[in-house]
């Protein structure tokens, strides 16, 4: 199978996930090391928890490390007599993530960007996001919506900061993700009701996160980059291919990647209508991004999806269009 990697962003690593990674792997043996080695919490002893605490496990320092451990992990375990790996994409974070996945990183300084990154946020979460629905119950576009995040998005300090598939993400100052807790129309959608704000999430992606970019310029100047083993697409959805200049990766990931708009949904599309995959690939903890990845190909009519429905039934495929490493009988596939 030609697969097409896509890398969560922090914050996935949800209590589903406590004690998943307690097994012999070479990579989690790293990055506790790694840990260990700074006086922090190792990702098996906080995986070992009795219970997923909101302050600890979501907590920047912490839940940034977390979620690339559940990748790292997940990676490792892909057979590559099973499948290719054609390009590799992610969310937000994921990019970090998707720079090793995609061999532009190895696993040492990989973790050192997540660790420098995650740390600017312990006791220093900036303004906020919220979560937006622009779909309709059955992942089609829904123009009422998306005039509403429209109209939200006129507001002073208030940001586009991801472009999620069906949900927009805003983000802005704390008076302005107030403002707009207040301000979108309520919406009820399973047991999730809307506008919702993520705890402990900072205005990612937004002019708010400029000095963090301009900071970690400096203190990772000497990260050791270097083109991708595999094509990378980031969050406008350009490539990078395996000749792409480090210095070119370095200026997108420590510039616009931190304080402009992630386009999630344009990474999705630009992995499938460039490299035509038999199926994307999300490692854990990505589960959730799955609703995400098939809102964005609805979007371009991906072949032939026209709704949710249409979606689900691609899924019982032998192949399913959508392969969650968190899923049993699904990562059987893949590893």
């Amino acid at each position: 199978m030609r697969l097409f990697l896509l890398c969560p962003g922090r914050g996935s690593y949800g209590k589903a996930q406590l004690g998943t990674y307690q097994g012999p792997s070479a990579v989690l043996d790293q990055l506790d090391a790694f840990r260990a080695g700074l006086g922090r919490p190792t990702l098996r002893e906080m995986d070992a928890a009795d219970r997923h605490g909101a302050r600890f496990h979501v907590a920047g320092e912490n839940a940034s490390i977390l979620t690339f451990g559940a990748t790292a992990y997940d990676i490792e375990a892909l057979d590559p007599n099973k499948s290719e790996v054609v390009a590799v994409g992610g969310n937000s974070m994921g990019w970090y993530s998707a720079l090793y996945a995609a061999g532009a990183l190895d696993l040492s300084e990989a973790a050192r960007l997540i660790e420098t990154m995650g740390q600017y946020q312990a006791k220093n979460v900036i303004g906020g996001q919220v979560l937006y629905p622009t779909v309709d119950t059955q992942w089609r576009p829904d123009a009422q919506l998306s005039a509403a995040v429209d109209a939200a998005l006129e507001t002073e300090d208030v940001h586009l900061s991801i472009r999620l598939g069906g949900t927009a993400v805003l983000a802005g100052t704390r008076a302005a993700t107030k403002g707009l807790l207040a301000s979108l129309p309520k919406l009820e959608r399973g047991k999730r009701s809307y506008p919702v704000q993520l705890p402990l999430h900072s205005a990612f992606h937004t002019p708010l996160m400029s000095p963090s970019a301009e900071r970690a310029r400096a203190e990772l100047a000497d990260l050791a980059l270097s083109g991708p083993a595999i094509p990378l697409i980031d969050g406008r959805g350009a490539v990078f291919h395996p000749w792409a200049s480090p210095q070119e990766i370095f200026a997108w990931t420590l510039g616009a990647q931190v304080d402009d708009t992630y386009d999630f949904s344009a990474t999705v599309q630009a992995g499938v209508g460039q490299f035509a995959p038999d199926a994307i690939v999300l490692p854990g903890p990505g589960d959730t991004l799955g609703a995400s990845v098939a809102q964005a190909l609805i979007e371009i009519g991906w072949r032939g999806l026209r709704d949710k429905a249409d979606f689900a039934e691609a899924q019982k495929a032998d192949v399913p269009l959508v392969i969650s490493m968190t899923r049993a009988e699904q990562r059987a596939l893949v590893v």
